[in-house]
């Protein structure tokens, strides 16, 4: 199979979807690559590094598109990329179709074969190529937040872990997944008090065996969280519903009960974000203000950190992108059920049920496009 890689184009977005290594090991398996210049170079690689692990650099995306059969991207596919999508051409990448109507709609006239990367999930629940952005975000999701509480960055003047004689701040993470505990991880190192909220009693129960002393796994209810958010310095959404938008839990009245120059850092974004009042943003103009709220919801969070991240998503991504170049997408379904739910557009028919509902369309079970 032809596999393309293509340079990224959203806005401050750094990473690339494969390093030199996984075009190597797309070498061993028979598969030409072709990269589009300069693709890797803000996560460290070089073209050479690419040419030597036996790809063909191409000069633009358009030559990518017209010659793969598999397009790889990180984000999505940007509306300058719509006409250049082939029928039944795989594009495999983050899509986050339940947030983008006029992204599903272009797949769906273009007739191409669209596999998510945050849908694919195992038999246990778990998204495997979303857990390692996942990880990143909930890390950085409290860096930022730490940062954006400083005065000049029109935050309250908050230092999280506090000193000795002056109480730390205080965090409250809506959600206890990936997201959630990598993010409390680290506003725990920095010694912040962690309010850690989610519905799942089992799983409070793990994070009260798991997570440290200043860590307080909370069952989550909208009195709870309103309660918690008089006291909160950083608020951090970590919710998800795979391939569904994500509930708004923070709403705009909650935002009166807040302190003036708390932070809020949505990490459902993607998603179409978790508080009421967020509106996605960039690294190039990361927040915005509410009621003298912070708002920090940049959809591409893991991005601003290419090298780290490239390096995992190629990590996780890899052995799905072998599978479905070795055998085809219809026969790496047959043979793999984790790919089945990532598979989101197929020639023109919704396959996800998230993304039918998001927008009240047509849904059509994947079974009956696999005869």
């Amino acid at each position: 199979m032809i596999i393309g890689i293509l340079k990224e184009i959203k806005i401050a977005e750094h990473r690339v979807c494969m390093t030199p290594a996984g075009v190597e090991v797309m070498r061993q398996n028979g598969h030409m690559v072709l990269v589009e210049e300069e693709a890797g170079v803000d996560s460290g690689f070089a073209n050479e590094a690419y040419i030597q692990a036996g790809a063909e650099m191409v000069e633009t995306a358009a030559e990518i598109y017209a010659r793969a059969e598999m397009v790889m991207h990180v984000k999505e596919p940007q509306p300058s990329e719509y006409a250049l999508i082939r029928t039944d051409q795989i594009i495999f990448t983050y899509l986050h179709l339940a947030a983008e109507r006029q992204l599903t709609e272009a797949l769906i006239e273009a007739g191409s074969v669209n596999i998510a990367y945050e849908t694919i999930q195992k038999a246990d629940g778990s998204l495997p190529l979303l857990t390692p952005m996942s990880e990143v975000a909930g890390r950085m999701a409290t860096q930022e937040g730490a940062k954006y509480l400083e005065l000049h960055q029109g935050g309250s003047g908050i230092l999280l872990g506090g000193v000795p004689g002056v109480a730390p701040g205080n965090v409250v993470i809506i959600g206890g997944g990936v997201v959630g505990i990598n993010a409390a991880r680290i506003a725990c190192g920095l010694g912040a008090r962690v309010y850690l909220l989610d519905t799942n009693l089992d799983r409070l129960r793990y994070l009260s065996e798991v997570m440290p002393s200043n860590c307080f796994p909370i069952m989550s209810s909208r009195p709870v969280l309103r309660e918690m958010l008089r006291e909160a310095d950083l608020v951090i959404g970590a919710v998800l519903i795979p391939g569904a938008k994500a509930p708004k839990l923070v709403t705009r009245d909650m935002l009166s009960v807040m302190k003036p120059g708390t932070v809020m850092v949505d990490v459902a974004i993607d998603q179409g974000g978790c508080f009421e009042t967020s509106r996605p943003t960039t690294h190039t103009h990361p927040t915005f203000a509410v009621d003298e709220i912070v708002h920090y919801c940049v959809a591409n969070m893991p991005g601003a950190v290419a090298k780290t991240s490239t390096q995992a998503l190629t990590n996780a991504t890899l052995p799905y992108a072998v599978e479905i170049a070795d055998k085809g997408w219809k026969k790496a379904c047959h043979e793999n059920s984790e790919i089945i739910p990532g598979v989101n557009v197929v020639g023109g028919k919704i396959t996800h049920r998230g993304v039918a509902a998001a927008f009240d369309m047509e849904y059509v079970n994947l079974d009956q496009l696999l005869v």
